[in-house]
């Protein structure tokens, strides 16, 4: 079966301008053109755009996805390149993932703070007594709040922030 553009973009939930603008870049030799120069894709044509989409969601640079392209369409003597290729932006995406984690930990940290000192009417329930200084052992309080909620998940990102930011000093 044949896809137009605007058929492929429906189907993958993307603009007619972004397959205009992975064909420019590069990303779709395998496309082909019908005799009026109109694209023309096939199921695997579209098979292979999930695999472009994908990879671009997972902020794989367009020089790498054309690399990707590339060893695909070179066929099997590339499997090696291509599994290499996707381990290592698999490592990196984790990565990005477990910083997104640790840095929602945090802020969930300080909505706590900023809630409870917005239901006591003041900031300096948090402070050191007569300073504006936070006080020293906070995060021991909103760890116990978390473990009177049963929030022992949350307790552990937050724990593992905290590590982390120890392991570094």
């Amino acid at each position: 079966m044949s896809y137009s553009i605007g058929q492929v973009s429906k189907k993958l939930g993307v603009t007619i301008d972004t397959i205009r603008y992975y064909d420019k870049s590069g990303l779709l030799p395998f496309v082909n053109r019908n005799d009026i120069g109109r694209r023309e894709f096939t199921d695997n044509d579209i098979h292979l755009m999930r695999t472009i989409i994908c990879l671009k969601n997972a902020g794989v640079s367009i020089a790498d996805i054309s690399k990707f392209i590339e060893y695909r369409l070179q066929g099997d003597n590339t499997l090696e390149k291509r599994y290499e290729l996707l381990e290592r932006h698999h490592k990196d995406l984790q990565q990005r993932i477990t910083d997104l984690e640790d840095t929602m930990s945090y802020l969930k940290f300080k909505e706590w703070y900023y809630r409870t000192a917005v239901e006591a009417g003041t900031e300096t329930i948090h402070f050191v007594p007569g300073t504006n200084e936070v006080i020293p052992d906070l995060d021991k309080e909103y760890s116990q709040h978390l473990k009177d909620e049963g929030n022992l998940k949350e307790l552990q990102n937050f724990i593992n922030v905290k590590d982390y930011r120890n392991r570094e000093n």
